[in-house]
């Protein structure tokens, strides 16, 4: 079941539990405290002074407090309900964590990383339904982007925007270009892959101005293998040398960093505006490597 979707229940069940208790079992906590606190001071002024339990403050104190003490349901429920309200919204409307499971996005993402996404830089959305309602800022090539999988909406894939709506995007001879203009690489040291542990070819690339790193193996071929049927799968040209794809309206073109061991939209196609989850711009943690941690491109 989605996450999302778990934690909303949650928040319905304990604010439930939660107006519950301070409409209605609060107040009558409170009057059995009163009562039982009255009928103790009655007992106390029969006895007098003379006989009066010299811990009586503070046997009457714990008597209001039993009785005012919720009882474990609305203690495992009300209670936790400020709590989930406060993670449900900033995960729904400003940050969501994320672990990176596989070594798609190497070097900028390492198996291991854990990432914030930035969940309102694209426009606020709705959770459970991903609805936008608010306008943000246009996705932008070279993004790193967090998103629901269009062959399986309940899986997190996380991606490099390459393709805007209207681009033609050309993966030839493990050569990139955007509407017939090259994507500019410089030539980085050879990279140690250290979960396949063998050297990939690094080049930095240039994207719209911005730069990252990328991985290219010389032994694999450049042609798609196992190219899956996908919607507009028909705005895609497969040949020998790579993929020329234009990318439909309200669709973008994604692609991992590590080129050649990346499933990505040459293989299942493009990914829908609606599937967004958000930017993804921050490393808070690697149990491996403690200098992970910062902003990345």
């Amino acid at each position: 079941m989605n996450f999302a979707l778990i934690l909303f229940v949650l928040v319905v069940v304990t604010g439930i539990a939660w107006v519950a208790d301070k409409l209605v079992f609060m107040p009558r906590r409170r009057l059995a405290a009163d009562a039982a606190v009255d009928e103790f001071d009655r007992q106390q002024a029969r006895v007098g002074e003379r006989f009066a339990d010299e811990n009586a403050p503070v046997t009457r104190q714990q008597l209001r407090n039993d009785k005012l003490r919720q009882p474990w349901w609305l203690e495992y429920t009300a209670s936790f309900f400020p709590v989930i309200l406060v993670v449900f919204f900033v995960r729904s409307f400003i940050v969501e964590p994320f672990k990176i499971p596989s070594g798609s996005m190497v070097p900028t993402l390492l198996v291991g990383d854990f990432i914030l996404v930035n969940k309102f830089h694209y426009g606020i959305r709705l959770p459970i339904t991903n609805t936008r309602i608010t306008q943000g800022a246009p996705v932008q090539r070279g993004d790193v982007i967090v998103f629901r999988y269009p062959k399986d909406e309940s899986v997190d894939y996380i991606k490099r925007a390459i393709g805007l709506p209207g681009d033609v995007v050309a993966y030839q001879d493990k050569k990139l270009t955007v509407n017939g203009q090259p994507v500019p690489e410089t030539p980085l040291p050879d990279y140690f892959d250290e979960e396949r542990i063998g050297y990939a070819k690094q080049f930095e690339e240039t994207i719209d101005g911005r730069k990252n790193a990328i991985l290219n193996n010389p032994a694999v071929p450049p042609y798609v293998i196992g190219a899956e049927d996908f919607p507009y799968h028909d705005n895609c040209q497969y040949n020998e040398r790579g993929v020329i794809c234009k990318v439909p309206p309200g669709h973008y073109f994604m692609m991992g960093d590590n080129r050649d061991n990346s499933a990505d939209s040459r293989y299942w196609g493009f990914v829908p505006d609606a599937n967004i989850v958000g930017r993804a711009f921050f490393i808070w943690m690697n149990f491996s490597s403690l200098r992970r941690i910062g902003s990345f491109q």
